[in-house]
């Protein structure tokens, strides 16, 4: 259950508070990086392991705290979950995050070419927030015929995998 009143008035505190655990930006991550909406997609996709009671308390969470909102469904249909503008946010944090974790902890080339790009390219992160209105919030993008952030990502997983570094 979200916490009504934070432990202080500390911005970084209160951002701490509801992302701060273990999972939620890596659900977040899969969300924004990996066009996952669904449960069983985030459940069975997901590098780290995430279980799946874990998982849906942390999608509880982060709906209840506006990061996310969730479809209502008929009982047996598939819920959608999709960022709200607090959650497309969170992207340069994960930039940011990625950046450091890129720098002072052994990672995978694979696994690391997203975050080395978008840390080289604020106008990259930039068409991705806009792409993720697009889809998320159903807000044009400002310039339509820009490629797509997300298809660059994948060109660029796609060539470090088949160079098999």
């Amino acid at each position: 259950m979200a916490r009504t009143q934070p432990r202080s008035g500390c911005a970084i505190n209160a951002a701490v508070e509801v992302l701060g655990d273990g999972w939620s930006l890596i659900v977040l991550r899969d969300i924004v990086f990996g066009g996952r909406r669904h449960f069983r997609e985030l459940l069975t996709r997901n590098d780290e392991g995430i279980a799946s009671n874990i998982l849906a308390g942390r999608l509880r969470n982060l709906v209840q705290e506006g990061l996310l909102t969730r479809d209502e469904v008929l009982r047996g249909q598939r819920a959608t979950y999709s960022l709200t503008e607090a959650g497309i946010q969170t992207v340069p944090v994960m930039v940011a995050l990625g950046a450091w974790g890129m720098h002072h902890r052994d990672t995978s080339p694979e696994l690391t070419v997203r975050a080395q790009i978008l840390a080289e390219s604020p106008q990259l992160v930039a068409d991705l927030i806009d792409e993720l209105r697009e889809i998320h919030l159903g807000i044009a993008r400002p310039d339509p015929a820009r490629p797509l952030a997300s298809e660059q990502l994948r060109q660029a997983f796609e060539s470090i995998s088949k160079r098999g570094i």
